[in-house]
């Protein structure tokens, strides 16, 4: 009876799988950040399965116009599309984040998938448009009714933290380990926000982020919001 009791307590624990589509650019596919997703999902019982259609410098008209995507969408269902390109701060960034947006969208009302922009962040040369990128994809997500994982939100907040675990990599663009710990924890705790992000434990993430009040500090900025 025990036995049974802890099954069904486990069960209950676990929340039914997702399939999650990421489409973008290397600020993606560095550092594996979708294999991060997963793994924060196995540490709270969930299972997420991801799978990128991802290459440098690609923006999401590309990604249309290849027609990879449309062949991926016919094969499997997905749960999110989770779609990303440059930080987009001016204005043609703005209107292919709301117009090749739109596309991505009628796709995946055509394939019964729920839309997601995967907010990005400047490079440190171009830091002062910071609230342009922030901007432009909040509208995009709203006029197309669509999610919104605010990754750049979070990354300007940590920011404003003084000595703290480098969020960019060496490039000053690219995301450190600790950036895209940041990115996949942004967009896990849009998925499940009543997951308490306070009881992650730094030992089972220091791969990422090796600094502990780093850690709890993109825990901190993250759960708040």
């Amino acid at each position: 009876m025990k036995k049974l009791l802890y099954i069904l307590y486990f069960f209950s624990l676990t929340i039914k799988a997702q399939d999650i589509l990421f489409v973008g650019n290397s600020l993606t596919y560095s550092n594996n950040m979708p294999e991060i997703l997963e793994y924060i999902g196995k540490q709270n019982n969930i299972s997420i399965k991801t799978a990128s259609l991802c290459f440098p410098n690609y923006a999401i008209i590309d990604h249309l116009e290849s027609g990879k995507l449309q062949q991926l969408l016919q094969k499997k269902r997905f749960d999110y599309m989770i779609i990303q390109q440059g930080p987009s701060s001016q204005a043609q960034g703005k209107q292919m984040l709301l117009e090749d947006g739109a596309k991505m969208k009628q796709l995946c009302n055509q394939y019964n998938t729920k839309l997601g922009y995967f907010m990005v962040w400047p490079s440190v040369t171009y830091y002062y448009t910071f609230d342009k990128v922030i901007e432009n994809h909040t509208l995009a997500a709203q006029k197309n009714s669509a999610l919104l994982f605010p990754a750049g939100v979070n990354w300007q907040e940590y920011n404003t933290y003084k000595d703290k675990e480098s969020l960019y990599d060496h490039d000053n663009f690219h995301p450190s380990k600790a950036g895209s710990f940041l990115a996949a924890l942004t967009i896990f705790h849009q998925l499940y926000p009543t997951k308490n992000l306070q009881q992650l434990p730094f030992k089972k993430y220091k791969k990422w982020v090796t600094d502990e009040d780093s850690f709890n500090l993109i825990v901190k900025v993250i759960d708040k919001k």
